[in-house]
């Protein structure tokens, strides 16, 4: 009846009861639980949110970067957010490491694209396809420690044009930095710097310095730092993370302090006295620049590079 009920209802909440405080707990952990809910929201860490100024400029942007891609023939294409996990592992070198990982959903193992040139190369792949001139404009993801101030974030966008197929000696290479003079001077930024190398050239300045081949790729990626750290830090990475010994380290820095004029540097990598014009790799890759050179010249797009 109603008196035995609230009787008994009367004991369950009386402080002396054996069972009131485990009910106290549970109705703490309730209201912890719902006063949590209530917390302002956050974007999640190494992401950020676009308001509609923000968009609209983005909006511009793209335009104007989409119509060069489309003024040089360029066509596009989409991929997947998210591709096999083998497909993305072991084309990044250390940086394979920042891959995000996606839980198993159904026996396939999952990652989100860190760029968008390996899904392009499995598209050609897996369509057959073998000529072809594109454009991509989408986010990527690195599993990175985001420094917002320095515009390194989790996600952000890529735009990519690329050329697959069999074409004259760098013929296509020459349109790709035509294509990103014309965008750079589209969206009228002010003054810029294209810095280019080739990759034989730095494969032999390793070579010739001593660094053994199992650590080019790590000496590598310890040499692109330096657009943003001194030699100093570079040369510490190199012997103290890296394992290369100081001299050989030395050796490198003679090498890369030599940047500039693109004519007057590629002179002087091929006077007959410098090392990298008698290495076989690097003689040729050197030619190659030359006719790269040649090329940005003709289209009157050599101006803001240097080497």
């Amino acid at each position: 009846d109603v008196d035995a009920a609230a009787e008994i209802l009367a004991r369950k909440l009386s402080p002396y009861d054996a069972g009131f405080k485990g009910l106290m707990d549970s109705m703490s952990r309730v209201l912890e639980s719902n006063a949590a809910h209530r917390k302002t929201p956050k974007i999640a860490k190494g992401a950020r949110d676009f308001g509609p100024e923000q968009m609209a400029i983005r909006e511009v942007a793209f335009q104007k970067i989409t119509s060069v891609f489309k003024r040089h023939g360029a066509v596009s294409i989409d991929t997947p957010v998210f591709e096999l996990r083998d497909t993305l592992m072991g084309k990044y070198g250390e940086d394979s490491k920042l891959i995000y990982d996606l839980a198993d959903q159904g026996g396939e193992l999952l990652s989100l694209r860190y760029d968008l040139t390996v899904p392009f190369a499995r598209h050609v792949a897996v369509h057959g396809i073998s000529n072809i001139k594109r454009y991509h404009i989408a986010k990527v993801y690195r599993r990175d420690q985001p420094q917002m101030s320095r515009g390194r974030f989790r996600e952000f966008f890529q735009c990519d044009f690329d050329i697959a197929g069999v074409y004259s000696s760098m013929a296509p290479d020459a349109e790709v930095l035509k294509v990103l003079v014309e965008i750079l001077d589209d969206l009228a930024l002010g003054d810029y710097e294209v810095k280019i190398n080739h990759r034989k050239i730095l494969d032999a300045m390793l070579d010739i310095a001593g660094v053994p081949a199992s650590k080019f790729r790590p000496i590598c990626s310890a040499i692109d730092k330096l657009d943003k750290e001194t030699w100093e830090t570079v040369k510490k990475e190199m012997v103290e993370e890296k394992g290369l010994e100081e001299h050989v380290a030395d050796k490198i820095g003679e090498f890369v302090v030599l940047r500039g004029n693109p004519r007057e540097v590629l002179a002087k990598l091929q006077d007959a006295a410098h090392p990298l014009s008698v290495h076989p790799e690097s003689a040729k890759a050197l030619e190659e620049m030359n006719l790269l050179f040649e090329f940005l010249e003709v289209m009157g797009a050599l101006g803001p590079f240097s080497f």
